[in-house]
């Protein structure tokens, strides 16, 4: 469903209640009697996690599954998989740096990137009371996935020429596969970059965000929006990431979100961060209302704060521990309300 992305954007922003939108996609498959396999091989699949994750839960926004497998794979990294555990590259396709002038663009549909095209085309076709984000890794991941991240590291200080080549590869690739995701009719995507998280401000520009910001050009406009998600130390970041002109900015759990949000300026989302393994995992309902209710409270006086997980929340999270979630979003909204007409 074609929706004016900037103009739900500012809603949010002028809002008096904080709004949710956490990174939740693969406990939907078990509500479903599917398991991780299910949902990460076959579109439909996906859809209908997604699908009943809506019915049972206020998010503000659908998001596809956070597979940062997806796009290696089509390059043709080797990829395992199993029924409980997110798909993870085990082989990339690059020994060396003479490897990447070799190195061939894949085709948007190659592997199973078809299959999440089909998952965002029928959330935001059947979904229609909120937005859908389809999800698709950045550039200095992606890179990473398909050389090896410590190979990475050493290359981008001592042979940054072919490392430029290669993230140009990967930004093609990613531009035309967002561009595909647009078609289908999500509403915008999330670019999931954790490795930039590894790099100082200065590397994170030159290597991510500056390749980052060349996709932002590509595909956001009024009607298709970008969150930049990086759930490393990204603390130093922030200035980096509002250079890619992405409309929203989201953090993961290993950040203070008040060191986070004066950085951010007013006009752009900022989301984060409770944990998703130790709290919406592991954690109690007290643990999770307990960290929810803390960090709303903490980031109160910002309207530009979308509360949110720290990153995608696991398969096995409990259901009780999702509701607590947004129970304490509700007491806390309510507890607002009673001062703001006290």
């Amino acid at each position: 469903m074609k929706r004016n992305m900037k103009n739900w954007m500012y809603n949010l922003l002028r809002s008096q209640d904080t709004k949710a939108m956490p990174i939740i996609s693969f406990p939907g498959a078990e509500l479903k009697s599917m398991n991780v396999l299910d949902v990460a091989s076959n579109g439909k699949n996906q859809y209908e996690s997604i699908k009943v994750l809506s019915e049972k839960y206020p998010s503000i926004a659908n998001v596809t599954c956070m597979d940062l497998s997806v796009e290696a794979e089509a390059f043709g990294a080797e990829i395992r998989f199993t029924e409980i555990e997110v798909p993870t590259v085990i082989n990339g396709v690059i020994d060396n740096v003479q490897d990447v002038a070799k190195l061939s663009i894949p085709k948007v549909g190659d592997g199973r990137t078809g299959e999440y095209i089909k998952a965002a085309e029928l959330a935001a076709a059947q979904i229609k009371d909120r937005p859908t984000f389809a999800g698709m890794i950045g550039p200095y991941s992606l890179a990473g996935r398909l050389y090896d991240m410590t190979e990475i590291m050493t290359a981008i200080m001592e042979d940054p020429d072919e490392i430029h080549e290669l993230l140009q590869k990967c930004t093609k690739f990613l531009i035309e596969y967002a561009l595909a995701f647009k078609v289908a009719g999500a509403n915008g995507i999330i670019i999931a970059e954790p490795a930039a998280g590894l790099l100082s401000p200065g590397l994170c520009q030159e290597f991510s965000s500056n390749y980052v910001k060349e996709i932002v050009d590509a595909i956001q406009d009024d009607y298709f929006m970008v969150i930049l998600h990086n759930c490393g130390n990204a603390e130093k970041l922030v200035a980096s990431m509002v250079s890619t002109g992405a409309m929203g900015l989201h953090f993961g759990n290993a950040v203070d979100m008040m060191k986070i949000m004066p950085q951010v300026p007013w006009g752009r989302l900022a989301m984060g961060n409770i944990d998703p393994v130790k709290v919406m995992r592991f954690g109690s309902t007290d643990d999770v209302k307990k960290a929810t209710e803390e960090l709303l409270w903490k980031a109160a006086i910002y309207k530009n704060f979308v509360l949110s997980t720290g990153c995608d929340v696991p398969l096995g999270s409990p259901q009780d521990n999702i509701q607590a979630f947004y129970d304490a979003l509700e007491t806390f909204n309510r507890s607002i309300m009673i001062e703001v007409t006290a």
